[in-house]
Protein backbone atom coordinates (compact mmCIF):
# COMPACT_ATOMS: atom_id res chain seq x y z
CA UNK A 1 0.00 0.00 0.00
CA UNK A 2 1.81 3.60 -0.75
CA UNK A 3 0.50 7.38 -0.53
CA UNK A 4 -0.92 8.50 -4.09
CA UNK A 5 -1.55 12.29 -4.80
CA UNK A 6 -3.48 13.96 -2.96
CA UNK A 7 -3.66 11.38 -0.33
CA UNK A 8 -5.39 9.03 -2.28
CA UNK A 9 -4.45 5.46 -1.34
CA UNK A 10 -3.28 3.02 -3.87
CA UNK A 11 -3.86 -0.65 -3.65
CA UNK A 12 -4.79 -4.12 -5.48
CA UNK A 13 -8.01 -5.67 -5.58
CA UNK A 14 -6.76 -8.60 -4.30
CA UNK A 15 -5.84 -6.68 -1.27
CA UNK A 16 -8.98 -5.38 -0.71
CA UNK A 17 -10.49 -8.60 -0.67
CA UNK A 18 -8.66 -9.74 2.17
CA UNK A 19 -9.71 -6.58 3.70
CA UNK A 20 -13.02 -7.17 3.10
CA UNK A 21 -13.26 -10.91 4.22
CA UNK A 22 -13.40 -10.11 7.78
CA UNK A 23 -15.31 -7.17 7.53
CA UNK A 24 -18.50 -9.63 6.47
CA UNK A 25 -21.13 -10.74 8.96
CA UNK A 26 -23.62 -13.79 8.05
CA UNK A 27 -26.37 -12.12 9.53
CA UNK A 28 -26.13 -9.38 6.70
CA UNK A 29 -25.38 -12.06 4.05
CA UNK A 30 -28.48 -14.18 4.83
CA UNK A 31 -29.57 -10.57 4.01
CA UNK A 32 -28.29 -9.98 0.70
CA UNK A 33 -28.75 -13.72 -0.16
CA UNK A 34 -32.48 -13.22 0.55
CA UNK A 35 -32.51 -10.44 -1.97
CA UNK A 36 -31.20 -12.74 -4.98
CA UNK A 37 -27.15 -11.98 -4.14
CA UNK A 38 -25.68 -15.53 -5.18
CA UNK A 39 -22.13 -17.00 -4.12
CA UNK A 40 -19.60 -15.79 -3.53
CA UNK A 41 -20.51 -12.78 -1.08
CA UNK A 42 -19.00 -12.09 1.83
CA UNK A 43 -22.09 -10.45 4.00
CA UNK A 44 -20.19 -5.99 4.03
CA UNK A 45 -22.58 -3.47 5.15
CA UNK A 46 -22.34 -0.58 2.83
CA UNK A 47 -21.40 1.81 5.17
CA UNK A 48 -17.99 -0.58 5.66
CA UNK A 49 -17.76 -0.49 2.32
CA UNK A 50 -18.12 3.62 2.25
CA UNK A 51 -15.10 3.70 4.79
CA UNK A 52 -12.86 1.70 1.63
CA UNK A 53 -14.43 4.08 -0.61
CA UNK A 54 -13.38 7.03 1.08
CA UNK A 55 -9.63 6.29 1.11
CA UNK A 56 -9.48 4.78 -2.12
CA UNK A 57 -11.62 7.65 -3.90
CA UNK A 58 -12.02 7.31 -7.84
CA UNK A 59 -9.75 4.31 -9.29
CA UNK A 60 -10.82 3.30 -13.22
CA UNK A 61 -8.69 0.28 -13.31
CA UNK A 62 -8.98 -0.72 -9.39
CA UNK A 63 -12.69 -0.95 -10.00
CA UNK A 64 -12.49 -2.80 -13.28
CA UNK A 65 -10.47 -5.39 -11.31
CA UNK A 66 -12.68 -5.44 -8.48
CA UNK A 67 -16.09 -6.42 -10.36
CA UNK A 68 -14.25 -8.75 -12.08
CA UNK A 69 -13.48 -10.78 -9.01
CA UNK A 70 -17.18 -12.15 -9.09
CA UNK A 71 -17.16 -11.32 -5.75
CA UNK A 72 -20.79 -9.61 -4.70
CA UNK A 73 -18.97 -7.21 -1.74
CA UNK A 74 -16.54 -6.31 -4.47
CA UNK A 75 -18.52 -5.73 -7.53
CA UNK A 76 -20.98 -3.40 -5.16
CA UNK A 77 -17.48 -1.39 -4.12
CA UNK A 78 -16.37 -1.19 -7.92
CA UNK A 79 -19.60 0.95 -8.82
CA UNK A 80 -18.32 3.19 -5.62
CA UNK A 81 -15.20 4.46 -6.89
CA UNK A 82 -15.59 3.74 -10.75
CA UNK A 83 -14.50 6.58 -12.29
CA UNK A 84 -17.93 6.96 -14.54
CA UNK A 85 -16.10 9.22 -17.38
CA UNK A 86 -13.41 7.18 -17.85
CA UNK A 87 -15.95 4.03 -18.61
CA UNK A 88 -16.04 2.65 -22.12
CA UNK A 89 -18.96 1.19 -24.10
CA UNK A 90 -16.85 -1.79 -23.67
CA UNK A 91 -16.15 -1.95 -19.72
CA UNK A 92 -20.32 -0.96 -19.45
CA UNK A 93 -21.62 -3.86 -21.30
CA UNK A 94 -19.28 -6.33 -19.47
CA UNK A 95 -20.47 -5.16 -16.27
CA UNK A 96 -24.31 -5.33 -17.48
CA UNK A 97 -23.14 -9.29 -18.89
CA UNK A 98 -21.51 -9.99 -15.19
CA UNK A 99 -24.34 -8.74 -13.40
CA UNK A 100 -25.60 -11.78 -11.70
CA UNK A 101 -28.13 -10.45 -9.42
CA UNK A 102 -31.23 -7.57 -9.10
CA UNK A 103 -29.03 -5.22 -6.41
CA UNK A 104 -25.86 -5.07 -9.18
CA UNK A 105 -28.32 -4.83 -12.32
CA UNK A 106 -30.96 -2.44 -11.06
CA UNK A 107 -28.58 -0.51 -8.70
CA UNK A 108 -24.91 -0.63 -9.43
CA UNK A 109 -24.44 -0.66 -13.09
CA UNK A 110 -26.99 1.80 -13.45
CA UNK A 111 -25.34 4.42 -11.16
CA UNK A 112 -22.20 3.75 -13.30
CA UNK A 113 -23.87 3.68 -17.07
CA UNK A 114 -25.91 7.04 -16.22
CA UNK A 115 -22.76 8.84 -15.13
CA UNK A 116 -20.97 7.98 -17.84
CA UNK A 117 -21.04 9.64 -21.45
CA UNK A 118 -23.03 6.21 -23.12
CA UNK A 119 -25.68 6.20 -20.64
CA UNK A 120 -28.66 6.73 -22.71
CA UNK A 121 -27.36 5.27 -25.90
CA UNK A 122 -26.42 2.24 -23.71
CA UNK A 123 -29.80 2.47 -22.11
CA UNK A 124 -31.76 2.61 -25.02
CA UNK A 125 -29.83 -0.48 -25.73
CA UNK A 126 -30.19 -2.56 -23.05
CA UNK A 127 -34.00 -2.23 -23.24
CA UNK A 128 -34.57 -4.02 -25.52
CA UNK A 129 -32.76 -6.89 -24.76
CA UNK A 130 -34.97 -10.40 -24.06
CA UNK A 131 -32.28 -10.99 -20.79
CA UNK A 132 -34.26 -9.45 -17.69
CA UNK A 133 -31.16 -8.77 -15.98
CA UNK A 134 -29.92 -6.39 -19.08
CA UNK A 135 -33.67 -4.89 -19.33
CA UNK A 136 -33.63 -3.97 -15.77
CA UNK A 137 -30.31 -2.03 -15.88
CA UNK A 138 -31.64 -0.35 -19.28
CA UNK A 139 -34.77 1.22 -17.45
CA UNK A 140 -32.84 1.65 -14.30
CA UNK A 141 -30.26 3.79 -16.27
CA UNK A 142 -32.88 5.77 -17.74
CA UNK A 143 -34.35 6.55 -14.21
CA UNK A 144 -30.47 7.46 -13.25
CA UNK A 145 -30.15 9.93 -16.29
CA UNK A 146 -33.73 12.12 -15.12
CA UNK A 147 -32.32 11.99 -12.47
CA UNK A 148 -28.86 13.33 -12.76
CA UNK A 149 -29.43 15.55 -16.23
CA UNK A 150 -30.87 18.95 -16.02
CA UNK A 151 -34.12 19.04 -18.15
CA UNK A 152 -32.61 20.85 -20.50
CA UNK A 153 -30.24 18.33 -21.22
CA UNK A 154 -33.30 15.48 -22.15
CA UNK A 155 -34.63 14.41 -24.68
CA UNK A 156 -38.49 15.18 -23.72
CA UNK A 157 -39.85 13.68 -26.92
CA UNK A 158 -37.85 10.44 -26.35
CA UNK A 159 -39.12 10.61 -22.71
CA UNK A 160 -42.94 10.95 -23.82
CA UNK A 161 -42.43 7.66 -26.08
CA UNK A 162 -41.03 5.40 -23.13
CA UNK A 163 -43.49 6.48 -20.86
CA UNK A 164 -45.96 5.76 -23.40
CA UNK A 165 -44.13 1.91 -24.00
CA UNK A 166 -44.26 1.73 -20.35
CA UNK A 167 -48.09 1.96 -20.10
CA UNK A 168 -48.42 -0.64 -22.87
CA UNK A 169 -46.29 -3.17 -22.30
CA UNK A 170 -45.42 -3.18 -17.94
CA UNK A 171 -47.65 -5.81 -17.00
CA UNK A 172 -46.41 -8.47 -19.83
CA UNK A 173 -42.69 -7.97 -18.37
CA UNK A 174 -40.80 -9.88 -16.63
CA UNK A 175 -40.75 -9.45 -12.67
CA UNK A 176 -37.91 -6.96 -12.50
CA UNK A 177 -38.62 -5.41 -15.59
CA UNK A 178 -41.78 -4.54 -13.94
CA UNK A 179 -40.11 -3.11 -10.71
CA UNK A 180 -38.12 -1.10 -12.95
CA UNK A 181 -40.45 0.32 -15.71
CA UNK A 182 -42.71 1.07 -12.95
CA UNK A 183 -39.33 3.58 -11.16
CA UNK A 184 -38.60 5.44 -14.31
CA UNK A 185 -42.74 6.25 -14.37
CA UNK A 186 -41.81 7.87 -10.70
CA UNK A 187 -38.10 9.16 -11.75
CA UNK A 188 -39.92 11.13 -14.75
CA UNK A 189 -42.58 12.46 -12.79
CA UNK A 190 -40.32 13.19 -10.04
CA UNK A 191 -37.39 14.81 -11.90
CA UNK A 192 -38.87 16.16 -15.28
CA UNK A 193 -41.02 18.99 -14.18
CA UNK A 194 -42.28 18.94 -17.96
CA UNK A 195 -43.61 15.72 -17.53
CA UNK A 196 -44.73 15.52 -14.28
CA UNK A 197 -48.23 15.67 -15.05
CA UNK A 198 -47.84 13.09 -18.08
CA UNK A 199 -45.95 10.47 -15.77
CA UNK A 200 -49.13 10.95 -13.22
CA UNK A 201 -51.59 10.37 -16.06
CA UNK A 202 -49.19 7.21 -16.86
CA UNK A 203 -49.48 5.77 -13.73
CA UNK A 204 -53.05 6.51 -13.37
CA UNK A 205 -53.67 4.61 -16.32
CA UNK A 206 -51.17 1.45 -15.86
CA UNK A 207 -52.99 0.96 -12.38
CA UNK A 208 -51.40 -1.69 -9.31
CA UNK A 209 -48.10 -2.99 -10.63
CA UNK A 210 -47.40 -6.03 -8.86
CA UNK A 211 -44.08 -7.35 -8.35
CA UNK A 212 -42.54 -10.59 -6.73
CA UNK A 213 -39.43 -9.02 -4.36
CA UNK A 214 -38.60 -12.34 -2.86
CA UNK A 215 -38.58 -13.45 0.71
Amino acid sequence: VSNAPRGRILMTADEIVEQLKPLGTDAYKRVLRNHGVQEPVFGVKIEDLKKIQKRVKKDYRLALDLYDTGIYDAMYLAGLIADDLKMTKTDLRHWVKKANCGLLSAYTVPWVAAASRYGRELALEWIESRKESVAVCGWATLSGLVAVKDDAELDLAELKRLLQRVKRTIHQQPNHVRYVMNGFVIAVGSYVRALTDLALQTATKIGPVTVDMGG
